[in-house]
């Protein structure tokens, strides 16, 4: 910064924090697994147990080809509530947002992924300066992340990161701090940042 201050670097996950992963997901798999959509439940856990998922041939992984490869699933997926806008105004607050996400998971196809979720990130105006697809989100370095994986969570925090849970029903029983709504969670950031100084207004993402 300009100013000799240090950015505020902003590490956000996509599936389940941006995006409406499980709303998406939830008709495709429906397809996949040759039953009615309402069968279901909206609410899952984290390895889609309830859908039948862990048990169908070829399991999760084929699950997900299909859904990048025939339905473009990354590309389709709706943002969750707020998300834009606050991610916006974060930026405009001269946040660094640096977005985070493993969806990288099946080889072959990485491309298809990597200019999906480019698309999608553009069609939708989300503000980024570094796009960072990995498994080890603490590898990247970040001050602050937004993560959805009871996994991620527990990794990161073991790490010494500091983390907002952006809840869903795959993570009801993380500890707090959480965020219910994107409205929550831009509250909890930008209290984070200006409690460290680090806030610019003005400055953030392209």
């Amino acid at each position: 910064m300009a100013d000799g201050t240090r950015e505020f670097v902003l590490g956000v996950d996509l599936d389940g924090v941006c995006a409406d992963f499980y709303g998406g997901l939830r008709p495709i798999a429906a397809e996949w697994l040759e039953v009615d959509p309402a069968s279901l439940p909206e609410e899952v856990s984290w390895g889609l147990e309830e859908w039948g998922v862990p048990q169908a041939p070829g399991g999760y992984e084929d699950l997900h080809r299909f859904a990048v490869t025939q339905h473009d699933l990354f590309a389709r997926l709706c943002p969750l509530p707020g998300c834009p806008l606050a991610l916006r105004r974060l930026s405009k607050a001269g946040i660094r947002i640096r977005i985070i996400t493993h969806r990288l998971v099946i080889k072959y196809f990485h491309n298809r992924a990597v200019e999906q979720t480019v698309a999608w990130l553009d069609r939708h105006g989300i503000p980024y300066w570094d796009l960072c697809f990995l498994r080890d989100k603490d590898a990247v370095g970040a001050d602050l992340y937004l993560e959805d994986s009871p996994a991620n969570v527990q990794a990161l925090r073991q790490r010494g990161c500091e983390v907002i849970v952006f809840s869903n029903s795959t993570n009801r029983d993380c500890a707090p701090p959480v965020a219910r709504t994107w409205e929550e969670a831009y509250a909890q950031v930008l209290a984070r940042v200006q409690a460290r100084g680090q806030a610019n207004p003005g400055g953030g993402n392209p």
